[in-house]
């Protein structure tokens, strides 16, 4: 049995999809284990870019099986249309490949509707969602009253409790949100009924299929989305998605016991960066934020938006080592910070006279805050072509070492580009070693 969870150890956006498709090579299922189209993972191939929203990234790797699992909420069309895009890029679609656990729950018109309508009855007050009904559809989960993956088999069933639903949505968007978006059922039964036809033969019971791949000597990769301090409970509350994004939620979103986990991979940016609103107590506001943004491409894969930058926050990434159990490390986009003087890791946050050493609970008490830095002679050479970790410049190793101190977590690998080959090898945990080296 050989399991490991990959998650994103900032507040997402940190390289999650490439090393997954990296660690991949020898892997025989990826699950994806919470969220929806609202996080995109964009993979570099051969100079070609595909970006996904839903499939899993080792939908890239022929043989490996991919599996949506049940604390993903799933917006069929959404998946059609991205399985469309792989297909003609020559990737295998079919159900012989793809899972869709049934218990998933899906995104549907209404849950977009007053997804966009609540936020905008937010105003100055906005927490930044993506619009992408989310957080809606997993409010019917809470509330027992979702559409699952299963009932998609069972179109007669369904149609009255969509119907309700509607109904139901319709009145919220008026009364409530003031809005004038009404959600049409027929048209979007209509839709609902073709995307069943396509999606049927793809669902499965996606728990009992990973616990016997497990069982039977498989590699398992668990896929998680965002940043884990986007989880709904250990984020930064309120500015969170909707689901947990911690190590944990594999146990939840896969269906699995968490004794079947071997190893917890943090992928973490060489920087911070931030999507949206939210507290970031290194965020920079100058040139260098300008360029660290301009320099790493740094726009959201699903929304496009910029993203916020700052240097690195020890102390963010030590919580996130803390609640999710990550065991080592892949510091990404060290590239990005070629030809800086000098490169800064936040150590603490000072408020008056006290050193704070984890993130506050109440987004009040970030005001104020000053970040305590430790700074590092920068590094001026051209990284593009570097395979070995010895031949990177000793200031790198100075960074990255102080980096693995002060977070307290082994670094695995580092990653000087965007492509497969631009990942180095440093100080390997033996289990990830499984999936990308000899057994």
């Amino acid at each position: 049995m050989s399991c490991i969870v990959i998650v994103g150890a900032q507040w997402g956006d940190e390289g999650k999809g490439k090393f997954v498709d990296v660690l991949t090579e020898k892997a025989d299922w990826v699950v994806r284990f919470q969220g929806g189209n609202n996080a995109g993972h964009t993979i570099v191939v051969d100079g070609a870019k595909t970006a996904l929203s839903l499939l899993p990234s080792g939908i890239l790797r022929p043989g490996v099986k991919c599996l949506l699992g049940a604390g993903v909420v799933m917006n069929p069309s959404v998946l059609i249309s991205e399985m469309e895009r792989v297909r003609a890029a020559g990737a295998d679609t079919s159900p012989a490949r793809i899972v869709i656990d049934r218990d998933a729950h899906l995104v549907l018109d209404y849950h977009i509707a007053i997804d966009k309508a609540r936020e905008r009855a937010r105003g100055s007050d906005r927490i930044g969602t993506t619009g992408r009904g989310i957080g809606p559809a997993y409010e019917d989960r809470s509330q027992r009253s979702g559409i699952r993956c299963a009932d998609l088999l069972y179109l007669d069933r369904m149609k009255e409790r969509v119907r309700a639903h509607v109904i139901e949505k319709n009145k919220v968007l008026e009364l409530v949100l003031g809005s004038e978006s009404q959600v049409d059922f027929e048209a979007l039964w209509s839709t609902l009924e073709q995307e069943a036809a396509i999606l049927a033969p793809y669902v499965g019971n996606g728990s009992k299929i990973i616990h016997e791949a497990l069982r039977s000597g498989q590699r398992v990769i668990f896929e998680g989305t965002q940043g884990v301090l986007l989880d709904q409970v250990h984020g930064t509350y309120p500015f969170v998605t909707s689901s947990s994004t911690i190590a944990g939620g594999a146990s939840v979103g896969g269906g699995i016991g968490p004794r079947m986990i071997d190893s917890v991979v943090g992928i973490a940016k060489a920087y911070t960066t931030r999507v949206g609103e939210g507290p970031f107590p290194t965020e920079l506001h100058d040139a260098t934020g300008e360029e660290l943004r301009s320099r790493g491409h740094e726009f959201g894969t699903v929304t496009g938006r910029p993203r916020r930058c700052g240097w690195l926050d020890a102390v963010a990434l030590r919580r996130a080592v803390r609640i999710s159990g990550i065991d080592n490390i892949i510091l990404t986009k060290l590239d990005v910070l070629t030809g800086l003087r000098r490169v800064r890791v936040c150590t603490g946050y000072k408020r008056g006279k006290e050193v704070l050493d984890d993130l506050p609970a109440l987004v009040h008490e970030y005001e104020g805050l000053e970040p305590q830095y430790l700074d590092v002679e920068g590094w001026d050479c051209d990284l593009a072509q570097v395979r070995r970790w010895e031949d990177l410049p000793a200031t790198l190793h100075t960074f990255v070492r102080e980096v693995s101190r002060l977070v307290e977590c082994p670094i695995s690998f580092v990653s000087v580009g965007p492509g497969r080959e631009a990942t180095i090898p440093v100080d390997v945990h033996p289990v990830v070693a499984g999936f990308v080296g000899a057994s």
